[in-house]
């Protein structure tokens, strides 16, 4: 699902991403449950970027005011009858066609699927934070991607995330 944000793109960067496990839900500007297996798993796009709310886990991935962890290239975890694994790569365009042509195709992607969410800020082309579910091996848990996208800078911050019963 492709959505127009209803607030003003603010000039933000990758590199003022942080990332925060714990957090509770923080304000959003638009959210989409989905049911994945006996979990139901919130998709929330946030002014300054995403928090994923699945089970036991809240992961926010923003640009968030006051002391916050660096965006992580990769780290995991281990919570009560589950394993977490996040990793984040960013990838920096040369120019504003090829960035233009890379976010317009993870749109594409995702627009006519139903555990997708992605979101297009007003006035600012290509300025595009997305989330959606992804299909894992295991049967026991599930996975989600992210990618944020910063016009100014022509970079995708991408994430992928796992939460599994070991």
């Amino acid at each position: 699902m492709l959505t127009t944000l209803d607030t003003p793109y603010a000039d933000a960067s990758a590199d003022g991403l942080s990332f925060a496990l714990g957090l509770p839900p923080l304000d959003a500007l638009a959210v989409l449950p989905v049911q994945h297996g006996d979990l139901t798993v919130q998709l929330r796009l946030l002014g300054a970027s995403h928090q994923v709310i699945a089970g036991p886990l809240s992961e926010t991935v923003a640009c968030l005011d006051g002391p916050a962890e660096p965006l992580p290239g990769r780290t995991s975890t281990t919570l009560p009858g589950w394993a977490y694994e996040f990793t984040a790569t960013t990838a920096r365009h040369d120019d504003d066609a090829a960035f233009g042509r890379a976010v317009e195709a993870v749109c594409a992607r995702l627009a006519d699927r139903g555990d997708a969410l992605a979101g297009a800020f007003p006035g600012a082309r290509h300025a595009v934070t997305a989330l959606a579910l992804e299909e894992t091996a295991e049967e026991t848990g599930m996975g989600w991607r992210t990618w944020h996208a910063y016009p100014q800078t022509r970079e995708i911050v991408m994430t992928r995330s796992r939460l599994v019963r070991p």
